[in-house]
């Protein structure tokens, strides 16, 4: 059989990595890209989302949600490029990629000799992104190390029979990820995370601001991604970080996308509140 034949297709919360390589391929396109992928258009194709895709919803406020997600996933992948390539400036030499999905940047991104990249997510996922990757004959710029992992289990003793060394700095990297898991699920791992992290460790999460599940998700379609949140940001980030051991920093959506020359043209609708990009340093 070849690879296209054997491929499990995506489902459940992670055919969702799907959607959002069809989003990069999209902004791949585009003449002034804040990134290119060049693998996400292989990924959408795959799971089925390329050249199309379901169509635009008719309810104008429901289309404008959609859009709004594809714009904020644009604006949060180049937010983390920038945090990666600042880490490894810096001499962080580990990277985690957890929950990693459709993730390219070993491929992508021109890493510093040394680097070790970790992919961690569970088996169906990384076994349909591996037979992509063959089929496309991709080939990593640095050490790529995958590990099939639950992350509601006990993923740290996968990682470290990975070969990950948590005396080392780590740059921990969880996209598009917490706003799927219920609230002491982000606290574990989170505390998971800072178990691992030596000294310098630097860490880059997305979170769902507040209010987010009700203005998205109450009317989302079944299977769609926004049906499947469930878990927003705490009401002051910063504060609950540094009670992990992290010096942090919020960022708003709005502030990031006027920097990237992508600014929202629209007023906000209500007082800006702590942003859900998040920088951090280990303390």
């Amino acid at each position: 059989m070849t690879d296209e034949q054997e491929r499990v297709q995506p489902s459940g919360v992670w055919a969702t990595a799907v959607g959002v390589a069809r989003v990069r391929a999209l902004e791949t396109e585009r003449e002034n890209a804040l990134f290119r992928d060049p693998l996400a258009q292989a990924f959408a194709t795959a799971g089925g989302l390329w050249p199309s895709s379901p169509p635009l919803p008719d309810d104008e406020a429901a289309r404008r949600r959609r859009l709004a997600v594809a714009f904020s996933i644009v604006i949060r992948t180049k937010f983390l490029d920038d945090l990666l390539q600042q880490a490894s400036a810096s001499g962080v030499r580990q990277v985690v990629l957890l929950g990693a999905g459709m993730d390219s940047r070993a491929f992508r991104i021109d890493w510093p000799e040394g680097t070790r990249l970790f992919e961690v997510d569970t088996a169906a996922p990384l076994d349909f992104k591996a037979s992509v990757l063959r089929q496309e004959q991709a080939v990593p710029r640095c050490e790529r190390i995958t590990v099939a992992a639950d992350l509601r289990e006990d993923w740290p003793d996968a990682l470290a029979a990975a070969g990950h060394d948590p005396a080392a700095p780590t740059v921990w990297i969880a996209e598009g990820l917490l706003i799927y898991l219920p609230e002491d699920a982000v606290e574990l791992l989170l505390a998971r995370i800072s178990t691992q992290s030596a000294a310098g460790s630097r860490m880059g999460l997305t979170l769902g601001s507040r209010g987010v599940i009700d203005r998205f998700a109450a009317d989302a379609a079944p299977g769609s991604a926004a049906s499947m949140w469930i878990s927003e940001m705490p009401d002051d980030p910063v504060g609950w970080l540094a009670g992990h051991g992290w010096k942090a920093e919020s960022h708003t959506l709005r502030e990031r996308a006027a920097a990237y020359g992508r600014p929202i043209s629209t007023p906000p609708q209500h007082e800006e509140q702590p942003g859900g990009l998040i920088s951090a340093v280990r303390r």
